[in-house]
This record gives C-alpha cells, structure tokens and sequence, in this order.
C-alpha cells in the first residue's frame, strides 16, 4: 500500500500504518486525505522552530493546526458517556489536535514520550464508541537528532521525549487497539535553515 503514496510522502516521511490505515483513508474519506497530503507536502521544519523555546504549543505546532484549521479541521473534544441501567458514567477523553469527518490528528512534537500511550488509548476509546474511523500521529523521525545535537539543542529535544523509536513499539503492540492508525515522522530533508 505505500506503493500509493505521493511521492513526496514517501521521500521525506517515515511512514508507518495499522491495520490498513492507508487504504481506508484513500477509499473512504478522500478528501480527508488529500487535506493531509497537502499539509504533510506543505510542510517544512524551521530552524528557528527547534531554536526557539518551549512554552504551551511550539510555532511548529501552530502551523500545523493552521494548516489543518484552514482546511475546515478543528480541534475536538468529545463528551462520551457510558450508560448502565439508570446509572451514567462519564468517560472522559483527550481533545484531538486536529478532527474532521472521523478523522483524528495529533501533533507530538517534543513532549515526553508517554504523550503517545495516551493518544494511543484515546484513538482506541474513540474508534470503539465510533466517533473516529482513523487516528493519525505526526511526530519526528529519529535521524533529527542529528540536527537537534549540530545546533546545540540535542539535549531538549532528549532520548524520553517523543520520536519514532519511542511510538512505533507502543504501535506495533497494539496500542491503539482496533484503531487504524497512520504515523508520520518529519525527516531531516524537511529541515530548512532559516535563520
């Protein structure tokens, strides 16, 4: 299936999927798909995005929100319940960064690595009561730090904070549970100095 992808995608991603993520994408929710190509296409990592501090959301992040947010994409809580006789009990999950049309996108930028246990579990919770179809993590890829240590930034950008090395076991153990799950690590050809 990642014969499929555009090439760009395949060039300056690492790429991942479970249980067929791609291909229901592609035949069910097309649109969807072409708004996430063209962010991931659109998309460059600035120097000044590893430079800068950190704080709430990076400037990475907000550009990519942006991205997705001019695309009609939201950022999404969902108020789920579960209810036994007479007797409801809240179940409470995680805002998405980024939601359109069942479609779930989370940005895990430089945040401590257990962040993907629970977006893992939270796509989970969300595709069994059906209110995602798909659930998509962008994070980076590991051959970054090579960039973050020859700028002076190695050690914020750390061994315990979020990358591909960190995800994929979590994935490939069955993290995300039924959840159809595409993952996209930025690569180094993505980096741009521009500062």
């Amino acid at each position: 299936m990642m014969k499929k992808l555009p090439e760009f995608l395949l060039e300056n991603y690492e790429i991942r999927q479970w249980r067929h993520a791609i291909a229901i994408l592609q035949a069910d929710y097309a649109p969807e798909w072409q708004d996430i190509v063209e962010v991931l296409t659109d998309f460059r990592l600035l120097k000044s995005d590893i430079v800068s501090g950190g704080g709430n959301k990076s400037p990475l992040a907000i550009r990519m929100d942006a991205a997705f947010s001019r695309r009609g994409w939201i950022e999404k809580s969902f108020d789920t319940r579960v209810v036994i006789d007479d007797r409801e009990l809240r179940s409470p999950t995680h805002k998405v960064d980024c939601y359109k049309n069942e479609i779930a996108v989370e940005l895990e930028w430089n945040n401590k690595d257990p962040f993907y246990d629970r977006d893992l579990n939270n796509f989970r919770l969300l595709f069994e009561l059906r209110a995602i179809s798909v659930g998509i993590i962008v994070t980076r890829s590991d051959e970054l730090q090579q960039i973050f240590n020859s700028i002076g930034r190695g050690s914020s950008y750390g061994m315990s904070t979020t990358h591909m090395s960190k995800l994929l076991p979590r994935l490939e153990g069955g993290g995300g549970g039924g959840c159809p799950v595409l993952v996209f690590g930025i690569k180094r050809s993505l980096y741009v100095e521009d500062v």
